[in-house]
């Protein structure tokens, strides 16, 4: 996979903040090397966030996010402010963009005080310093750029990649689970809402991963895995089914062989599964009329048997023997408001990025909602949650204590 094939999931986001006018959208041309953003004197011409992928030397892969004025005023100006806010949620680094020739302002203030709360690494870039009278003193925390001439620009270039690297995260999907000549069988269900031709997301990216590990991956549909490990010359370390065919999966494979999720390993990547193993208990805790938010990280064309609008559902309704009600959302939506649930059950989280899905369930938390994802419910809805984490010690032991109270 090359870097312009990085899942925007992987890569860094930047985000470039700031009041109207002050010259982000400058910024992000001068950073890129590249006119990713339109500029122009004119007060909020950045109407919504822009995003562009690319490749930023020296970081390599990110996702560069070009955002309206946070001083934008009226009914539709507030729009764009909540909108530049919710990229808050999802930025790994933020660039804090103030025009010089003024300085912070209450908004630039307000800025801060969210990357702090949201514990979001940045910097500060005082831009048009080729307007002030006099070349300013350096300052901690501060960078003096001017777009017209590229001063310190590259500066501010390596200030990110700084940044950036204190959050990589130190998981990988199944790569330290396993060891070297290990045999590692997936389970792929050839998927329909899958473009023809192609594996979805997370199966190709742990594919990748157990490459890396100098493990073998042997993959197989569900109705091929007894043949498979019938007549695998050893006994593969670990299985790894979706959560789909979990219930068939879970049947074929020896009590002796551990067993797991695309989805599960998906939520301890992206720092995740403790919640969502914790929240599935509150399946068991359903009543009718309760209300239940199914969320996608993702858009894509629902086929008649979707998974997360019909399938699981109906598996809810099924399991609790209640009558419930369903609400979905996909993509970037997700409500801020989350009072009114009983259960939020998330997908695998693949193409949303982890400050982004750990955004979310703290929003769940925070207002004593229970979230779960989809290979967690499934798994405990099938009876077989505590042997699809039994590759997770730690998890495991905190679901034995909640089971002991």
């Amino acid at each position: 996979m090359g870097l312009n094939d990085t899942p925007s999931a992987n890569r860094v986001h930047i985000g470039f903040f700031g009041r109207r006018n002050a010259g982000k959208s400058s910024l992000v041309n001068a950073v890129t090397g590249q006119d990713l953003a339109v500029v122009s004197e004119v007060l909020g011409t950045t109407t919504d966030p822009v995003y562009k992928s690319m490749e930023l030397l020296p970081l390599g892969p990110v996702m560069i996010i070009d955002t309206p004025g946070l001083d934008d005023v009226g009914s539709l100006g507030e729009k764009r402010v909540r909108k530049a806010k919710q990229v808050l949620n999802k930025t790994d680094v933020a660039v804090l963009v103030v025009d010089a020739s003024l300085g912070l302002s209450p908004a630039d203030g307000e800025l801060l005080e969210l990357f702090a709360a949201k514990a979001i690494p940045h910097v500060t870039v005082l831009n048009k310093s080729d307007l002030l009278p006099v070349p300013p003193d350096p300052s901690p925390g501060h960078i003096y750029v001017s777009t017209l001439t590229g001063h310190n620009v590259t500066n501010l270039k390596e200030t990110i990649a700084r940044l950036a690297k204190t959050e990589e995260s130190k998981l990988r999907i199944v790569g330290d689970i396993i060891n070297p000549s290990d045999f590692v069988v997936l389970v792929v269900p050839i998927d329909k809402a899958a473009p023809k031709g192609r594996l979805i997301l997370p199966q190709q990216q742990t594919i990748r991963d157990i490459l890396e590990a100098d493990a073998a991956a042997v993959v197989v549909k569900e109705f091929e895995l007894r043949d498979v490990l019938a007549g695998l010359a050893k006994k593969p370390s670990l299985v790894i089914t979706d959560s789909q065919v979990f219930a068939k999966v879970a049947a074929d494979t020896p009590p002796d062989v551990p067993l797991t999720s695309f989805s599960i390993l998906f939520a301890r990547f992206k720092g995740i599964l403790e919640g969502v193993a914790v929240g599935a208990a509150a399946l068991d805790r359903l009543k009718d009329g309760d209300r239940v938010l199914v969320a996608e990280g993702c858009t894509h064309h629902r086929q008649c048997d979707d998974i997360g609008t019909v399938k699981l559902p109906r598996w809810i309704r099924n399991y609790a023997g209640v009558e419930l009600s369903f609400s979905h959302t996909s993509g970037g939506d997700f409500p801020d408001d989350l009072s009114d649930q009983a259960l939020i059950v998330h997908c695998g989280g693949c193409m949303l990025n982890e400050r982004e899905v750990r955004y979310r369930l703290k929003c769940a938390q925070d207002q004593g909602v229970p979230m779960t994802n989809f290979g967690t419910a499934i798994a405990h809805m099938q009876g077989i949650l505590k042997r699809s984490l039994s590759v997770f010690p730690h998890v495991l032991a905190e679901l034995g204590e909640l089971d002991d109270r």
